[in-house]
């Protein structure tokens, strides 16, 4: 089954004959640059957008992957943050976000001659609510791996069995996502909590989520690691750092990290409504 989804992939690819990928560096991004590269060849080039809410440490993974993979890779700015619906953060902030980034890459991918723009949403994505989805949609992307059925464990299993050596890289979405829907979003807030999660990455923490909420950090780490953390981790020195940062209160999430946590408060009428929510001003 597995092989015949991977076959369905490359020939979507082969297909398009040129394909500009929405490359972020993610798990799903990579395999989509990797298999898109393997078959077109300079056919294929990997652009990835620089902002605010993407960690610098993304960015140099990013690179470093798309160097390993061979495929061209360039780097274009976005500018969501400068848009007040995206800062706001409504409940469908990733359509604004979304809608910047594929409002630039589409004309960049006619302008180079490239026919399709295409990004990594698969198959498990389109079960959740992702506003952005449809954004990317409006704007004419493609998703080959949803098309070609491929869900998140599979999208590892064959990026293991391509030898992509982050086959296990933890999913990193963008640093807006670490907010609560209604708190606005600014370059300062997004910096200092990419600096208290890179801070605890640098301790040997890796699947790990910093939410941020008014001056208070609140640390999400996998339900299995909670009690090693504690034990183990100079709680003094680190409540002391993230205060360095700009947060006041520092504390633990006691269910611990869970995919799409954010949406939780979420109930579906909300849901229903909120694609075309638009915040005045």
């Amino acid at each position: 089954m597995l092989e015949q989804k991977l076959a369905r992939l490359k020939a979507i690819f082969a297909e398009m004959d040129r394909a500009l990928i929405a490359y972020s560096g993610g798990i799903d991004s990579s395999l989509v640059a990797k298999v898109a590269y393997d078959v077109l060849g300079d056919r294929a080039l990997a652009i990835t957008a620089v902002s605010p809410s993407l960690l610098p440490e993304e960015l140099d993974d990013a690179q470093i992957q798309a160097d390993e993979i061979g495929i061209r890779h360039e780097l274009v700015e976005t500018h969501e943050i400068e848009n007040p619906n995206y800062t706001a953060n409504p409940v469908n902030r990733c359509y604004f976000c979304k809608s910047e980034l594929h409002d630039t890459l589409k004309p960049l991918a006619l302008e180079r001659g490239y026919p399709y723009v295409v990004d990594g949403v698969n198959a498990d994505d389109l079960k959740d609510y992702r506003p952005g989805i449809q954004a990317a949609k409006e704007r004419g992307a493609r998703s080959p791996l949803a098309e070609a059925g491929i869900a998140k464990a599979e999208v590892r299993q064959l990026s293991k069995q391509l030898g992509l050596s982050w086959w296990d890289k933890p999913a990193q979405p963008c640093l807006s996502s670490r907010f609560p829907y209604g708190e606005e979003i600014t370059i300062a807030k997004l910096q200092r909590v990419g600096r208290a999660e890179v801070y605890l990455r640098k301790l040997g923490w890796k699947n790990l989520r910093v939410r941020s909420e008014g001056d208070t950090a609140r640390i999400e780490l996998l339900p299995e690691q909670i009690k090693e953390f504690v034990f183990t981790t100079d709680l003094p020195q680190l409540v002391s750092t993230f205060q360095s940062y700009g947060f006041v209160y520092v504390t633990l999430d006691l269910e611990g990290y869970r995919s799409g946590k954010l949406n939780q408060v979420l109930n579906p009428s909300v849901l229903q409504s909120a694609t075309h929510q638009v915040v005045s001003g």
